[in-house]
């Protein structure tokens, strides 16, 4: 009964990193193109032409990645009644009292909110990348849409941005959870703390193998 929880399969991992790698790519060149005093990454892809052919290509590989790892996810991040009142006590969240929130599931309501940010600002991205991208598609557009969905795409990679800063800091404030993405497995101490409620669903589901 002491034996680690598997949090993440191989597969499950490999999907998320190939969308981190893709996400940092995409994102740098997409800074290279955003403002002139950022325009020296562009030196990581190649040049200005080559950053330019390259950054929707990224952005549309990244897209297609998260997607496959959102459908995976999806269902584990449903909103359910404790996680309003997880919510409620973010003071006892940021304080790290966590003996004295409701139950959390496989994610607890930050999490499921970040997920669900992340998912909306992809096909934001998508949608409106596909409407700027000049090589392809732009002249199907009007130059009013055009502009909307320039500032729109600027908007969304700025909130995607921000959101993932968020991740990766939630990631080292809990402790282990970089681990669990990387190795795939978490100490039943460490579900029992944070994800309790999932914890006893997996030891239930144990059980009845037995």
């Amino acid at each position: 009964m002491n034996k680690d929880i598997e949090r993440y399969t191989p597969s499950e991992r490999s999907n998320h990193w190939a969308v981190a790698i893709l996400f940092f790519l995409a994102g740098l060149s997409g800074l290279a193109l955003f403002h002139p005093s950022l325009f020296w990454l562009s030196n990581f892809f190649g040049g200005g032409p080559w950053t330019r052919i390259l950054h929707p290509f990224l952005g549309v590989a990244m897209f297609i990645f998260f997607i496959w790892l959102a459908m995976r996810f999806a269902h584990h991040n449903r909103w359910e009644k404790a996680d309003g009142q997880w919510l409620k006590q973010w003071k006892d969240v940021v304080n790290n009292r966590e003996d004295k929130l409701p139950e959390v599931g496989r994610y607890n309501a930050g999490q499921k909110i970040l997920f669900w940010v992340l998912l909306l600002c992809m096909l934001v991205l998508l949608a409106t990348g596909v409407v700027i991208w000049r090589q392809y598609f732009s002249h199907l557009f009007g130059i009013e849409l055009i502009r909307i969905s320039a500032l729109l795409h600027a908007f969304a990679a700025w909130v995607l941005i921000c959101s993932i800063i968020v991740h990766i800091y939630a990631g080292i404030w809990i402790k282990g959870s970089i681990s669990a993405m990387l190795h795939g497995w978490v100490s039943r101490a460490w579900a029992r703390k944070h994800h309790g409620a999932w914890y006893k669903e997996v030891s239930k589901e144990e059980g009845g193998k037995h």
